[in-house]
């Protein structure tokens, strides 16, 4: 069945309107607006003008995005530096941003959801060999995006690499 064709917007008041509630409803890197303003027709120079014009009224802010992206990957998803990061520069995000965001993150609870994380992963692998183990949980671990000598002071410090 064919999709219905998609209303495109040419006029810039109607992109600027759309664009308000778009960076209304969550936070928003300006890649994102910048993408959706394309996916809804507009033309590069419209593009440009409505980002700047929800830059000055405040609907868009990189900063308050970048804070807003770390604190919800870290508390919701537990997810490390590296990946969260990654993911910051995947919308274009500053790298000066990026860093001061990072900074945002307590290293106290940083250390207490690694542990967390390795424990829980832990608990569900049911691998007897100690070196195997201990190449999972670290595995994991960094696939969640934290950094390899922390999860190495983890697994050093704790039982939990061993069988």
């Amino acid at each position: 069945m064919d999709e219905p064709k998609k209303q495109r917007v040419t006029d810039e008041k109607t992109g600027l309107a759309k664009a308000e509630h778009y960076c209304a409803y969550q936070e928003r890197s300006q890649q994102e607006v910048r993408n959706k303003l394309y996916d809804l027709g507009l033309y590069p120079d419209a593009v440009e003008r409505i980002i700047s014009r929800l830059i000055e009224d405040n609907f868009l802010n990189e900063q308050r995005f970048a804070q807003a992206y770390v604190q919800g990957k870290f508390n919701q998803k537990a997810w490390g530096r590296i990946k969260i990061k990654q993911g910051l520069k995947l919308k274009r995000v500053p790298d000066k941003l990026i860093a001061k965001a990072l900074l945002s993150i307590n290293p106290d609870d940083y250390m207490a959801a690694l542990n967390d994380l390795i424990e829980k992963k832990a608990r569900q692998t049911n691998e007897k060999d100690t070196f195997k183990r201990r190449y999972k949980l670290m595995q994991y671990a960094m696939s969640r995006g934290f950094e390899a000598d922390l999860i190495n002071d983890v697994l050093k410090n704790s039982e939990l690499a061993k069988s």
